[in-house]
């Protein structure tokens, strides 16, 4: 949070093409916000926000200016998660299941092989799911996330050496997972060796072979150019991974109360649209990176859930996120433990 002057206006504009110093000249915003995400400039995500940003800075006559940094620019997961807690950056779209180092219950939208289709996942997170763990995030006293969820997609298992084509294939692979123990904790249970690395450096990890593989949606696959570096792409679709929206809860009860809603308004309309671009980007995506050399192959989702549950998985999670979450998470998605 900001309220530019003289002085401190010349932090930079965003790495989005837009001249931050060119507007302030013209007419400085009374409230200067910084909104942290770790997604290409490309991601449909970074294309809604900058929509949004200019209909607010437009609705509040200037009043308000968002400045968007992509690409964890501002630092990595971990690193602004920390910064939004302390109000050093004001907005940052993060996974629930990183979420989850703060808020355990954040994680529960991750556990693997949990939904079959995006009518199942939207059912879940624009329902009792959603709303349980916005009050869960809202607990932390420190942040709080806005109404719509954000799309991340069905996450895909790429591998520098063999597709993955049963729970057997994973055994002894080095994978890139994110920092969250879900993530480490399912890998295991299939026999791989998860290593623990941030997206802003998982490129060069797979490059130097630090890891045999990763797993993320196909956007960001396309998007981070991680078919350059990644030869097999096996359509796993183990989890579903969304954005929750957050704010530093101090600086957002700074604005007034008009801004707000104005954010509010736009941001979650940002959100419908780019689950919208996500799905259909997705669906278009297996044959541009097949033409960029990937080799897909799909998968029987039954063969993995029935090897996470032989494994004590979902009983594991189900002990961790106590009886409430979980029977909301069932109520939504079928019994799984």
């Amino acid at each position: 949070m900001s309220i530019l002057s003289r002085r401190g206006f010349t932090l930079g504009a965003t790495a989005l093409g837009v001249s931050t110093f060119n507007i302030a000249r013209a007419r400085a915003a009374e409230f200067t916000y910084k909104f942290a995400n770790n997604l290409p400039v490309s991601h449909p995500l970074n294309i809604r926000a900058q929509e949004a940003a200019a209909k607010i800075k437009d609705e509040t006559k200037g009043r308000f200016e968002l400045q968007i940094f992509p690409s964890s620019q501002l630092g990595s997961d971990t690193d602004t998660l920390g910064q939004i807690r302390n109000g050093a950056v004001d907005f940052f779209t993060l996974s629930g299941l990183i979420l989850s180092t703060l808020v355990p219950s954040a994680a529960i939208s991750g556990i693997g092989f949990a939904f079959d289709s995006y009518d199942t996942v939207w059912k879940a997170m624009d329902g009792k799911l959603g709303q349980f763990v916005r009050a869960e995030i809202a607990k932390s006293r420190q942040i709080l996330a806005l109404d719509t969820v954000w799309d991340n997609g069905f996450r895909q298992t790429t591998t520098s050496t063999k597709p993955i084509v049963t729970p057997a294939d994973f055994d002894g692979m080095k994978l890139r997972v994110p920092p969250a123990p879900l993530w480490t904790s399912m890998f295991k249970a299939f026999g791989s060796a998860p290593t623990t690395i941030n997206f802003n450096e998982t490129y060069s990890a797979l490059q130097t072979k630090v890891v045999d593989g990763q797993e993320n949606p196909l956007a960001i696959i396309e998007t981070a150019k991680l078919y350059e570096v990644q030869s097999f792409c096996s359509m796993t679709n183990h989890m579903w991974d969304g954005f929750w929206f957050l704010a530093n809860r101090r600086n957002w009860e700074a604005l007034p109360e008009d801004i707000r809603a104005s954010i509010t308004k736009h941001i979650n309309a940002a959100g419908l649209a780019e689950r919208d671009d996500v799905a259909k980007l997705s669906a278009s995506l297996r044959e541009q990176l097949t033409a960029r050399g990937m080799k897909f192959n799909d998968v029987n989702a039954n063969l993995f859930r029935d090897k996470l549950r032989s494994a004590g998985f979902y009983a594991e999670w189900k002990g961790k996120f106590g009886d409430e979450a979980w029977s909301t998470l069932e109520a939504s998605v079928g019994k799984l433990s």
